[in-house]
């Protein structure tokens, strides 16, 4: 199906010609045409098959058929995403269907000074993009009202569930218009989804354009088996060997990150950083040198795995799993998108076989295991005569690490009152008896020091 048979307005028609927009894909056949007319929907679809434009269409189009003046801080459609990244993403991609029509997009999130964010909201806006925790901040600051908003979206849903922005979503949303249309996506389906969709959805139209929570066909998905403290060693292996021209890893913490970048540095590899520590300037600057070839390897946290749409990416690293297995889906979706073939590499210690086995339970999808000659993890039984060697060492030693801790915030308190009243009797002795044994010294001093005339007066007066 082509998008010219939508009988778009002219202007969005036009606009979409000029981003190359032709075929529809799956998810947006499916839902374009129903929530263009009004319906609220519940859709799921992978990462990479044109979720924006699924609805950000329908509600340009509602939009244009129902104008409205632009209003200071009063927008009409509210866009609520997970993270800076993905809010910026959208506002550009947004912002290019609309850029014939008399409409302002704008986006708001953490991480830059609100001012400027602020002048923006006030000078007019008809669709906002927000994260929500910078969204409640411009609330009360009263810099915008989302009484008028009519449109709403929460992208990536489940990811704004598992970062804790439920109560805030709730929130946001009991702000709007009471008639408003909305429009939940996400990339996978879980209970707690199911529960947020009839809670905020009215007779809502539930799509699902693929089997749920599988991956993409064109990605090839490969695990190696590795211990922890040799993944480092394995991925420089592998980017030498395999010759990467650019690979994207993803790490659970932002202390691997920061090891990993360091270790690549020393080794002179072109390489970034983007995790939440990093300014949003910061992370920008290494997305865009990323995107245009000036740095080898991008390294990123969870709040990276939305968001970055990396035209031509074919390779993704797991450094570690993810703590949920619907990351996995997340993380592996940025490569292999519009259709291009793309690779994930995931390492895998002995502690992460669980998360590997509810990733391949929630994809259906056994992952192929490469065993690389060299890095080969060592058997259950030497694991365990290890751990049992280890065992009694370090209990004793956290115990008695315990055991100093609680003298040294226990000595100072109980004796920092002797301390001081012994400092004072050994001070005050010595300078009564000293006088008489020190005389002679302190005699020969001042002689020295004042010269004959203070002796011979002295001399004088004995005598």
């Amino acid at each position: 199906m082509i998008f010219s048979s939508l009988d778009l307005a002219p202007d969005i028609q036009k606009a979409l010609d000029v981003c190359g927009y032709t075929q529809m894909t799956p998810i947006q056949e499916q839902a374009i045409i129903p929530a263009r007319r009004g319906k609220d929907i519940l859709a799921n679809a992978q990462t990479g098959t044109g979720k924006t434009a699924a609805f950000a269409l329908p509600i340009l189009q509602q939009m244009v058929d129902a104008p409205e003046a632009t209003e200071a801080s009063s927008p009409r459609a509210l866009i609520l995403t997970p993270t800076r990244e993905l809010a910026e993403q959208l506002a550009n991609t947004i912002g290019a269907y609309a850029q014939f029509l008399p409409l302002t997009v704008t986006a708001v999130y953490g991480g830059v000074k609100m001012g400027g964010q602020e002048r923006k909201l006030k000078a007019g806006v008809d669709i906002l993009i927000a994260t929500p925790g910078r969204l409640l901040e411009h609330i009360n600051q009263c810099s915008v009202n989302l009484a008028k908003v009519r449109f709403a979206v929460l992208d990536e849903a489940d990811r704004m569930l598992d970062m804790g922005f439920i109560a805030d979503v709730q929130s946001l949303l009991a702000q709007t218009h009471q008639s408003r249309q909305t429009l939940l996506f996400s990339a996978t389906l879980s209970p707690t989804v199911n529960e947020l969709a009839h809670k905020l959805l009215t007779n809502h139209q539930e799509i699902r354009v693929t089997r749920q929570n599988i991956t993409a066909d064109t990605v090839d998905q490969v695990m190696y088996a590795v211990e922890e403290r040799r993944k480092i060693e394995l991925f420089q292996t592998l980017l030498d060997e395999q010759n990467w021209y650019q690979v994207l890893v993803f790490t659970s913490t932002k202390d691997q990150a920061d090891r990993l970048m360091t270790s690549l540095k020393n080794n002179r590899v072109d390489v970034a950083i983007c995790h939440s520590d990093k300014s949003q300037g910061s992370r920008r600057r290494a997305l865009a040198d990323f995107k245009s070839a000036k740095i080898q390897v991008l390294i990123a946290t969870e709040v990276a795995a939305r968001g970055l749409d990396i035209q031509g990416l074919e390779y993704v690293v797991n450094y570690n799993l993810p703590y949920l297995a619907e990351d996995y889906v997340h993380r592996i979706g940025r490569t292999g998108r519009a259709g291009e073939k793309g690779h994930a590499i995931s390492f895998v210690n002995r502690e992460e076989e669980r998360a590997l086995e509810a990733i391949q339970r929630l994809t259906g999808s056994r992952i192929r295991r490469i065993n690389k000659p060299g890095f080969e993890v060592g058997s259950r039984d030497s694991l365990i005569d290890t751990v049992e060697k280890q065992k009694r060492p370090v209990r004793s030693n956290k115990a008695s690490q315990t055991k100093i801790n609680l003298e040294q915030t226990a000595k100072p308190k109980a004796k920092l009152k002797p301390a001081k009243s012994k400092s004072k009797v050994g001070k005050a002795k010595p300078s009564k008896k000293k006088p008489s044994k020190d005389r002679p010294s302190k005699n020969k001093a001042s002689k020295a020091n004042a010269g004959g005339k203070t002796s011979g007066k002295k001399s004088g007066k004995k005598q």
